[in-house]
């Protein structure tokens, strides 16, 4: 019964992400769509930022000080933060040398694989939580739930508005959803002999680097091209309100 009430909590905290994604259904004007694209990237990419800023990096940081110490624990999160960088940096490099020709598409898929990322260790967090003592599993659940719909939205709209196609843009959202659920398995079936909060920890920080790069490099360019200042900074402010009242509430 324990496994199966993690394996539950982890499976709906990943399962919000496609409640993002369901923001395609929502009908909007022609002259309208670009502005609520821009909206969607600027909510996406605060969200990427804010939730590395004051979650992701801060507690992963502060185990890994723990574990190693003042100068070690500096170094290795730096590490793992800056691989983290250069793996999205290829990425995108794969990305635009691809025969891919819509931005709007290749940029879903970057935040889809970034989100894939994000999800998988957080998926182990939650069910190990979980396992051990369900109260704390739920509460690290419906924070993560918080986050894991914004997400969503930032890889079902950019791929949605590029292939006009809603069941591309669900199945992707639904890649990373069950990213989560596919963590907690393998976690419980082959590595929970080995996982420790020092590798989850150090897997965050390089998530982290992934996350604020893409947001900053390629995410707020494409939002700044449709040159709708005033959505882009609605956004944003209400991204980071969002990350703000997960902060303080969990």
């Amino acid at each position: 019964m324990h496994f199966i009430g993690a394996l539950l909590v982890s499976t709906i905290a990943g399962l919000s992400t496609i409640l993002g994604g369901l923001v395609i259904f929502f009908k909007f004007k022609e002259e309208n769509i670009n502005k609520f694209i821009v909206l969607a990237l600027a909510f996406s990419l605060a969200i990427m930022i804010g939730i590395s800023i004051t979650d992701l990096i801060p507690e992963s940081s502060y185990i890994l000080l723990l574990e190693y110490g003042i100068p070690k624990g500096f170094i290795y999160a730096f590490i793992a933060f800056i691989i983290g960088v250069l793996l999205i940096k290829y990425l995108n490099k794969l990305m635009n040398k691809s025969s891919i020709k819509n931005d709007l598409y290749k940029l879903g898929l970057l935040n889809m694989l970034a989100l894939i990322l994000h999800n998988f260790p957080e998926g182990i967090a939650t069910f190990m939580s979980s396992y051990k003592n369900m109260s704390i599993g739920i509460k690290l659940a419906i924070a993560i739930a918080l986050h894991n719909i914004p997400e969503g939205i930032s890889i079902a709209v950019p791929i949605y508005y590029a292939t006009k196609s809603k069941s591309k843009a669900l199945m992707r959202t639904f890649l990373s959803a069950i990213a989560e659920p596919l963590g907690a398995i393998i976690a419980f079936i082959f590595l929970s002999k080995f996982i420790t909060n020092t590798f989850i920890s150090l897997v965050l920080i390089f998530v982290a680097g992934i996350m604020i790069t893409l947001a900053i490099e390629i995410i707020l360019p494409k939002a700044k091209k449709y040159n709708y200042a005033k959505y882009l900074s609605i956004g944003i402010v209400l991204g980071f309100v969002l990350v703000l009242i997960n902060y303080f509430l969990f």
